[in-house]
Parts: C-alpha cells; sequence; structure tokens
C-alpha cells in the first residue's frame, strides 16, 4: 500500500518534466488541487518572430552557420544557430553588430580590421561552436546595423561576418 502512494506522485512528476521539455517556449506553472496531486496549466504561448538573419562568410578565420534577429516579448536578441562554427583561435572573440552590410569585402585581409564607431559589442563569444542567444540592449536602433560578426577585440581580427537581411 506505501509503495502505491510513492509510485503515483513519481509518475505525476515524470510527466510534467516530460510535459514541460515538449512545450519549452510555453511558461509552465504548477499548482497543487485539494488531492495534492499535481496540475500543469499552460500559459500563453511566448511568440518569438525572426525579423533578419544571414550566413556567415569568413574572415581571418573559417566561420559558418547563420545569424539572425529575433524579437521575443518586445526583446531582441542575436540568435546564433546550430550550425555556427568558428576557430577557437582567439584570445578574446566578441559578438557585435555592425554597420556595414559588407564587413568582410569593406575591409582589408588578412585581419579585416574594424574601426571604432562603426559597431556594437553585444558579449563575449560563449562558445566556438553550436546555438547561443546574445540580448541585444533596447537603446539599439537595428535598422542602423545590417551585420553579425565574430571578433577578435585584442588583435582587432574580424574571424566572420553574416549580412542580416530581413526575413
Amino acid at each position: 500500500m506505501s509503495l502505491k502512494y510513492l509510485l503515483l506522485p513519481s509518475i505525476a512528476s515524470l510527466a510534467i518534466v516530460i510535459c514541460a521539455r515538449e512545450v519549452q517556449s510555453a511558461e509552465t506553472f504548477i499548482a497543487v488541487n485539494t488531492q495534492t496531486q499535481p496540475v500543469i496549466k499552460l500559459a500563453k504561448s511566448q511568440v518569438s518572430t525572426v525579423t533578419k538573419s544571414g550566413n556567415f562568410v569568413s574572415g581571418e578565420h573559417t566561420t559558418q552557420g547563420t545569424a539572425r534577429i529575433i524579437t521575443k516579448n518586445g526583446k531582441s536578441f542575436l540568435e546564433l544557430e546550430q550550425s555556427f562554427k568558428t576557430s577557437n583561435s582567439g584570445p578574446d572573440l566578441v559578438v557585435i553588430l555592425h554597420r556595414s552590410d559588407n564587413v568582410i569585402g569593406s575591409t582589408k585581409p588578412p585581419s579585416y580590421s574594424l574601426k571604432k564607431g562603426d559597431y556594437v559589442i553585444l558579449g563575449r563569444l560563449q562558445k566556438f561552436s553550436g546555438a547561443q542567444t546574445y540580448a541585444i540592449p533596447d537603446n539599439i536602433n537595428l535598422a542602423e546595423y545590417k551585420s553579425a560578426v565574430i571578433w577578435c577585440r585584442k588583435f582587432n581580427a574580424t574571424f566572420g561576418a553574416a549580412k542580416l537581411s530581413n526575413s
């Protein structure tokens, strides 16, 4: 009889975890009814909209994959998709938004140096490959920035850039 009381909450907990993973973008609220059995209530799903996207072109180092700007709940983010990959050769890699729509073509090899004032830094590169997200500050006018760039700040070297076009 005591096994029955342990098994039921365990199964219910497992169901909650599985359901929560299935509705990744929905907010999950757990409430307890009067019989102490968990109940899942789902709030309105958060909607994200892709506003711009582009594929990386290599600069000083091979960089590939897709970058996109999304808007979610009134906030803007730069997402590097799962296909993203760049070199691990840089000591101080950051993700930036750049004003030019042709960063690699408008700079000179081998480092493809950038000029101060032409970009805004979103943050340090989180990892050399795979999906990652960077918040874009509210005071940034996205109409002024046309590329996402992986840049080595220490040596002013552009690893790769993605021209962001309207989706």
